[in-house]
């Protein structure tokens, strides 16, 4: 059972991520079809042709490789153009070969009646929206995913159901100095433990106020060290009323994420009531207006990962190659996705919507990723066209500012020599991120 639920989770994320590379790929085809420019084909993969069919003047179809996809539209190499009287340059250079041979290529998907129908041609602003049009599917997919975990399933919140008891009271400075979490001969009882308390119970009642939410609960803790109070708690639809006396102790303070806070590398702690308990997570759906902010928080995320791309990927090499640990924050190929989608599937003691919550966030995280790394303003990626679409902008609205000769449409094809080698590293990073994650996978469950 639990093999088969592994593959559960594999295939899921597999056929999440295959959907969003097609409406990727949508996203470019709408509004170049909507601008009249010819697509000659949509196609979900790379290498051979899997199957494919023609619906018009476009051939449809999949690939052998599932590793991205591709819209072909005519003209998107201008033709080679000399100044009147220049001498021709010699084509010759592999560099100036490889241009040459981009624009011949072009020519040759040319048909009668293309001439206004060539995506160079197009007014700048609707070659952008539609080189844009592919991230912004992956943008919209990824929210509507985030939409349906935070509203649909909920995030996880901490209940007043009581999860653990804790039979003694290690302080946090001496955790951080020994590690030691086992209870010693002079660690004192928990307060928890010795009030009767047990995992499954939930408390109703604390110092004679009625407890409905577990923050709330957690700060009258604090603020009653030392101090003996009532606490009423239900077990098996039963009420019992005891009386605990939270204890004086030293607890790590946490940050903003819920994390222990730290300062110079230091765990920061601070004396509070404790009386040893932990809460039951359950997922609570949560309003409209937490969707935009999540999805905010995990671009920047990404958009940090993407930032420092260079510094991660050698971090994701030396752990590949040595016995140093991967960073769980760094990145990982499709194939360490599909591998996390498989061990959560397969967890067994968690219940199914929160399994199912994860493996819908991953697909979302997923979608924003490529929201975020198609608009690195290198080519072949989306963000190199836009690019070069607002440098031919910036040009010729110079010429016109100071009254020169219209300098014609960026040759997109003189940066190809650029284009391979940046094809050539990310393939590379590809390779490595695959073979870490088959060697050294990201352990986020221990």
């Amino acid at each position: 059972m639990t093999v088969l639920l592994f593959i559960a989770g594999v295939l899921f994320v597999v056929v999440g991520i295959a959907a969003s590379i097609a409406l990727h790929e949508v996203g470019h085809l709408v509004p170049a079809k909507l601008f009249r420019v010819r697509v000659t084909q949509y196609m979900v993969g790379f290498g051979p042709t899997v199957w494919s069919r023609r619906r018009g003047e476009t051939e449809y179809g999949l690939k052998a490789i599932p590793a991205g996809g591709y819209v072909a539209m005519v003209g998107m190499f201008p033709p080679a153009t000399t100044e009147a009287g220049a001498v021709r340059q010699s084509s010759t250079g592999v560099f100036q070969q490889l241009s040459d041979d981009a624009r011949r290529a072009a020519a040759e998907q040319l048909q009668p009646g293309d001439e206004d129908r060539v995506f160079y041609k197009l007014p700048i602003w609707k070659r952008i929206i539609i080189m844009l049009g592919g991230p912004l599917m992956n943008l919209i997919i990824g929210t509507v995913l985030f939409a349906v975990l935070i509203m649909g399933f909920g995030t996880a919140q901490a209940t007043t159901t009581v999860s653990e008891v804790y039979r003694c009271v290690v302080p946090a400075s001496q955790q951080a100095a020994t590690g030691q979490t086992d209870c010693g001969p002079d660690d004192p009882a928990a307060p928890a433990f010795q009030a009767g308390l047990e995992p499954g119970d939930r408390v109703v009642a604390f110092d004679g106020r009625e407890v409905t939410d577990w923050d709330e609960l957690s700060g009258w803790i604090r603020d009653a060290a030392g101090r003996e109070v009532a606490i009423s708690y239900v077990r098996d639809g039963e009420t019992i009323d005891s009386t605990i006396t939270p204890l004086l102790t030293e607890r790590p303070v946490a940050a903003e994420d819920g994390t222990a806070a730290v300062d110079d590398g230091t765990e920061i702690t601070q004396e509070v009531g404790f009386i040893g308990v932990g809460s039951t997570q359950e997922l609570v759906p949560q309003p409209a207006t937490e969707v935009l902010p999540a999805v905010g928080d995990s671009l920047a995320s990404v958009a940090g990962v993407v930032l420092n791309l260079p510094q991660r990927v050698i971090e994701v090499g030396q752990a590949a190659f040595s016995d140093a640990p991967r960073d769980p924050e760094g990145p990982i190929s499709v194939v360490g996705v599909g591998r996390i989608a498989g061990e959560i599937s397969a967890m067994e003691e968690i219940p199914v919507a929160s399994r199912a919550a994860t493996l819908v966030g991953l697909v979302a995280g997923v979608n924003l990723a490529l929201f975020v790394f198609n608009l690195i303003p290198l080519l072949p990626l989306d963000g190199g066209h836009v690019a070069g679409a607002l440098w031919e902008g910036l040009r010729r609205g110079i010429a016109r500012l100071f009254g020169r000769p219209d300098p014609g449409p960026f040759d997109m094809a003189k940066l190809l020599p650029l284009t391979y080698a940046v094809a050539i590293l990310l393939l590379g990073m590809g390779v490595l991120l695959i073979y870490a994650d088959i060697v050294k996978p990201v352990d986020l469950f221990g």
